[in-house]
C-alpha cells in the first residue's frame, strides 16, 4: 500500500468463537502486517478494550464475526459504537452465512463501518481493514483539526480583548499552553525595548523576575523586526533555566513576530521539544506576515497565535504612549500639594490619582486660586477619556485662572468657562463645582455645574451634601444663583470628583450615600479625611480621581 496507512502501525481485533476461523483470519493479516488481537466471545472483546483503553492502545480496528455465542456481533458493534470512548474504533462484520442485503443493513444500523463476506481473498481482507483505518484516521485527523482551530479562535479573541500590555501577554501565554500542551513565555517589547512578559505558570510559584529579565534582553538581541512571523531555537545553555518548568533547563522554540509598522515584537517560547516540525503539508509564512493560502493555517498555531498578538498589542502601545503624554501633561499643570499657593486663612489639601494603567486617561482637575474677595477652589471633569479630554481640562484650568484676575463670583466664573467651552469646543462637555470662600467670615459662595456637590463635614460629626445645582458647562443654559452657607473653625469641606466612587453597575446615588458615610466617620484632620476616602473607594478606579479638603486656618 503507498498511502497513509502503514501495516506495521495498525492493530486489528478478531472477534470468532471458531478457532480456525481466527486462525485463518489472523494469518492473513499478520502476512499483511498488522499485530493481530485474536478473541472468542463479544464478552472477551468488551474486557479487552476495556484493557486496552486503560493502556490508551485501542486497536485500529475490529473485524467481528456476526454469528457469536454470547450476543451478536451487531449488538456488540453497537455497544462499542454507543461509548465516547470506542465510539471511533472502526468495525467490519464478516459472516460466512449472514451475506443477504438485511444483514448487511442490519450492521450498518449498528454503526458498522463495513461488511466482509467470508470467504474472502487475501488481498479483500486487507483492502476493507485498509479503508476502514484510513477513515477513521481521516476522521480523527478532522476533529483534532476542529479543536486546533478551536483552541486557536478562542485564544485569539482573548488576546484581541486585553485592556493592558501586560493582560494581553498573560492572554497569549494561557493560549499558546492550551494550543501546545506545554508551558508557555510571552513577551510584548515596544519600540522603546520596554518588554511586558506573560506565563501560564503561576505568577505566584515566579516569585524571581530575573529569568524572564535575562530572556527579554536575549530576545531583544536576536529579534527581527521585519514585518511577518519567523522561528528559531536557542539551545539550552543560552536560555534561563528555570523558565518553563522549575530547576528544568529546556531548549526553547521561538516563535517571533513584528507588525507592518514593526512598533509590537512579541515573542512566544515554549520548550522546543514540543515544537512541531515543519513538513510538507505545513504552514509557510511570507515575509508579509501572511500564511501561504495554500497550505493550512493551523498547521502552526503558534504562528498565528503570535501574529494575532503582535496586532493587538500595536493600538496597546500607542495607547500607551498617549496616555504618558496626558498624565505629564497633568502632572505639569496640577500643582502638587507642596506647590499649592499659600492661602492665608485656608487649611487645604488635595490629592489626585490616576486610573488603573489598563483604563483611559480622564479630563479631572483642582485648583485653588486667591482672588481679591477670598480663596477660590474648584474641582473638575471633562465628559471623556482621551488625549483631548486632558488637553481641554488644561484649557478650562488656565481659563478659570485668567478669569480670577478679574472676576471672584462662582457664577460669572461659571458662565465664562461655559461661553469658553462653546465657542473653541463645541462638542466637549464639562462639570465642574466651584465655591469662593472669606476666610475672614467663614461665608461659601457654592456654583454647581453639573457635579457631584461638596459634601460639609460638622464638629459633631455629621456630613451632608450641600443642596447646590447647575447644568453642564458647554450646553448654554442659565446658571442657577449659588448656594450660601458658613463655614465654622471645626467643620471641613470636600470637593471631589465621581472617578472616586463611580462604579459600573451600581447606582450613583447609592455611592453618593456611601461616601457621606465615610465622611462622617473619617477621623479629624484633612489628611485624615482624604486616606480614608481613598482607603474606602480608591482601589482599581476606572476614572481618575481628584479630591480637595479645606477648613478655616
Amino acid at each position: 500500500m503507498t498511502d497513509d496507512v502503514k501495516q506495521s502501525d495498525t492493530t486489528v481485533m478478531v472477534v470468532d468463537d471458531v478457532p480456525t476461523n481466527r486462525y485463518a483470519m489472523g494469518a492473513v493479516l499478520r502476512r499483511a502486517g498488522h499485530h493481530v488481537v485474536p478473541v472468542a466471545s463479544a464478552g472477551e472483546a468488551l474486557s479487552e478494550l476495556d484493557t486496552r483503553l486503560r493502556a490508551g492502545a485501542l486497536p485500529d480496528v475490529a473485524l467481528v464475526d456476526v454469528g457469536l455465542p454470547d450476543m451478536s456481533g451487531f449488538e456488540l458493534c453497537r455497544r462499542v459504537k454507543s461509548m465516547p470512548s470506542t465510539a471511533a474504533l472502526p468495525v467490519v462484520h464478516f459472516s460466512a452465512t449472514a451475506v443477504d442485503t438485511r444483514d448487511r443493513c442490519r450492521g450498518l444500523d449498528a454503526g458498522a463501518d463495513a461488511f466482509l463476506s467470508v470467504p474472502a481473498e487475501p488481498r479483500e481482507i486487507q483492502a476493507v481493514v485498509h479503508a476502514a483505518v484510513r477513515r477513521a484516521r481521516r476522521r480523527t485527523d478532522a476533529e483534532a483539526l476542529a479543536h486546533r482551530l478551536t483552541l486557536l479562535s478562542q485564544a485569539v479573541i482573548t488576546v484581541q480583548t486585553a485592556r493592558c500590555l501586560g493582560e494581553l501577554a498573560d492572554a497569549a501565554a494561557a493560549g499558546a499552553s492550551r494550543l501546545t500542551g506545554t508551558p508557555a513565555v510571552v513577551f510584548v517589547i515596544g519600540p522603546d525595548g520596554e518588554a511586558h512578559h506573560g506565563t501560564s505558570r503561576s505568577r505566584l510559584a515566579l516569585s524571581d523576575a530575573g529569568p524572564h529579565q535575562a530572556a527579554a534582553r536575549l530576545i531583544t538581541r536576536i529579534a527581527d523586526r521585519r514585518a511577518g512571523v519567523h522561528s528559531t531555537v536557542v539551545p539550552a545553555p543560552l536560555w534561563p533555566t528555570g523558565l518553563f518548568r522549575p530547576g528544568a533547563r529546556d531548549d526553547a522554540h521561538l516563535v517571533l513576530a513584528s507588525t507592518t509598522e514593526g512598533r509590537a515584537q512579541v515573542c512566544i517560547a515554549t520548550p522546543a521539544s514540543a515544537a512541531p516540525r515543519r513538513g510538507a503539508g505545513d504552514c509557510a509564512t511570507g515575509r508579509d506576515g501572511l500564511a501561504d493560502d495554500r497550505r493550512p493555517i493551523v498547521a502552526f498555531p503558534a504562528e498565528r497565535l503570535a501574529e494575532a498578538t503582535a496586532l493587538a498589542a500595536e493600538p496597546l502601545l500607542m495607547y500607551q504612549a498617549e496616555r504618558d503624554i496626558a498624565l505629564t501633561l497633568q502632572h505639569s499643570f496640577l500643582p502638587q500639594p507642596h506647590r499649592l499657593p499659600h492661602l492665608p486663612g485656608v487649611d487645604l489639601v488635595v490629592r489626585y490619582v490616576p486610573a488603573s494603567r489598563q483604563t483611559e486617561i480622564g479630563g479631572d482637575f483642582y485648583a485653588a486660586l486667591p482672588t481679591r474677595d477670598g480663596v477660590l477652589t474648584a474641582v473638575g471633569d471633562v465628559v471623556g477619556h482621551s488625549l483631548d479630554a486632558a488637553t481641554v481640562m488644561v484649557e478650562i484650568r488656565h481659563a478659570l485662572r485668567a478669569y480670577c484676575v478679574e472676576e471672584s463670583d462662582p457664577r460669572a466664573l461659571a458662565e465664562r468657562l461655559d461661553r469658553m467651552l462653546l465657542h473653541y469646543h463645541p462638542d466637549v462637555t464639562a462639570t465642574v463645582c466651584l465655591a469662593l470662600l472669606d476666610p475672614g467670615t467663614g461665608r461659601v459662595r457654592i456654583a454647581n455645574a453639573g457635579h457631584i456637590p461638596p459634601v460639609i463635614m460638622r464638629a459633631e460629626g455629621k456630613a451632608e451634601y450641600v443642596d447646590v445645582g447647575g447644568p453642564l458647562l458647554g450646553l448654554a443654559l442659565e446658571r442657577p444663583e449659588p448656594s450660601e452657607l458658613v463655614l465654622n473653625p471645626e467643620d471641613r469641606l470636600l470637593m471631589v470628583t465621581d472617578g472616586l466612587i463611580e462604579t459600573r453597575g451600581i447606582d450613583l446615588t447609592a455611592s453618593m450615600e456611601q461616601l457621606r458615610t465615610a465622611a462622617a466617620g473619617a477621623p479629624p484632620g484633612l489628611d485624615a479625611l482624604c486616606d480614608t476616602l481613598l482607603g474606602c473607594f480608591g482601589h482599581d478606579r476606572e476614572d481618575d480621581i481628584a479630591m480637595l479638603a479645606l477648613r478655616l486656618g
